[in-house]
């Protein structure tokens, strides 16, 4: 079973956690992982994008000009798109994005990433966050002293508004609950921030 070492808000040794090898140590399925980051991603997308097609334009019932004679193109209405107020080719019209992901798979999406992440040595392990106050300028020198100065991903064990609001300003800082976790979220970071309680959390919510 993987041990990480633990650490303090000031970047201090605070002992060694042993994580669950069947899902921070697994091999990392990477057709699980793209699909499950391109169901998130398509389902973010609204859908709601629409052009008038030819037949949905108004006007162009009457023939513009005769058939024969002229030396000119053969045309119908003036609403094809080749003319000015016509229709557009192959109009977008809205539709439904959305990618289905059996339960399965996601969350083997999940453990892969999650050992990727350790395997990698880009997870931190804190033996506890908290703050007194809602300064930024707390999780701002916390993150200084644990030398991240890429982007991370916070995952604490449930809301804590304080927290949040603490880090909310800081741009390569993105806080996050158990209950709210995504694959995405964690491969497109370079640093996993978690703490004890929240490892053991992740560690109960995908135990089977």
């Amino acid at each position: 079973m993987p041990t990480i070492p633990v650490v303090n808000m000031q970047g201090k040794p605070a002992g060694e956690m042993t994580l669950s090898e069947g899902i921070f140590a697994i091999t990392p399925n990477v057709a699980a992982m793209h699909l499950v980051v391109r169901s998130i991603l398509a389902n973010r997308r609204q859908g709601t994008q629409s052009a008038l097609s030819r037949g949905m334009v108004r006007g162009g019932g009457r023939k513009i000009y005769r058939q024969k004679g002229t030396g000119r193109a053969r045309h119908h209405g003036n609403r094809a798109p080749q003319f000015r107020h016509g229709g557009v080719v192959f109009a977008p019209q809205p539709r439904d994005y959305v990618v289905k992901v059996p339960k399965k798979v996601r969350r083997l999406a999940m453990k892969s990433a999650l050992s990727a992440k350790v395997a990698a040595g880009d997870v931190i392990v804190l033996d506890q966050l908290s703050l007194q106050e809602a300064k930024t300028r707390h999780i701002a020198k916390m993150l200084s002293d644990l030398g991240v100065e890429k982007s991370c991903l916070m995952v604490l064990p449930g809301r804590d508004d304080l927290v949040l609001r603490a880090s909310r300003n800081i741009k390569r800082l993105s806080g996050t609950n158990v209950g709210s976790i995504n694959v995405y979220d964690v491969l497109r970071a370079d640093k996993l921030l978690l703490t004890q309680d929240a490892a053991r959390a992740i560690e109960e919510v995908y135990a089977s």
